[in-house]
């Protein structure tokens, strides 16, 4: 018995409605590392109990399982985000929030990358406009390999607590 790869799928969005049912879909697809650069992460709805359900889902399914978020602002979600704090208290070892070095500040899109096969990117992070693709190795690796860069210009800088500890 042959068994196919999963056909890749590539589905445009362009307003907030689409990029949040995208996100979810993104989500709910199978993996184990996501990786996430937005500027401040506040299109994310980071503060939404559904979406903190759905990441508190994802870590659940098995001690391996992270996230790696690099932006350049943390501001949003420290002060307007007390359930993305909760969830990072209770997954420290799970989640990681780096902030950019100023040299990169410019950097305006975002992009989330479940492991190296499904990613959604929004070219330009101030609009609702891109693209989710779901079973794109190619693309998605490449991606990852952007967030790596991103994330070697970052340092860790959200912490579960205020002394950072």
């Amino acid at each position: 018995m042959n068994e196919t790869a999963p056909q890749t799928e590539y589905q445009p969005f362009d307003g907030e409605a689409e990029f949040q049912q995208a996100v979810e879909r993104l989500l709910a697809a199978p993996g184990r590392e996501l990786r996430i650069f937005d500027p401040n992460l506040q299109a994310l709805r980071l503060n939404d109990p559904a979406r903190i359900e759905r990441l508190k889902s994802f870590l659940l399914e098995s001690r391996t399982r992270r996230i790696f978020i690099a932006l350049h602002d943390p501001d949003h979600v420290t002060r307007e985000c007390p359930r993305m704090m909760s969830l990072l208290a209770r997954f420290a070892h799970a989640i990681q929030v780096n902030r950019t070095h100023e040299e990169i500040r410019g950097i305006q899109d975002s992009f989330l990358v479940l492991d190296q096969i499904h990613y959604l990117r929004r070219p330009v992070a101030q609009f609702y406009r891109g693209a989710l693709g779901l079973h794109d190795e190619a693309e998605a690796l490449a991606m990852r390999g952007r967030f790596q860069e991103i994330w070697a210009a970052s340092f860790p800088s959200v912490s579960s607590t205020t002394l950072g500890l």
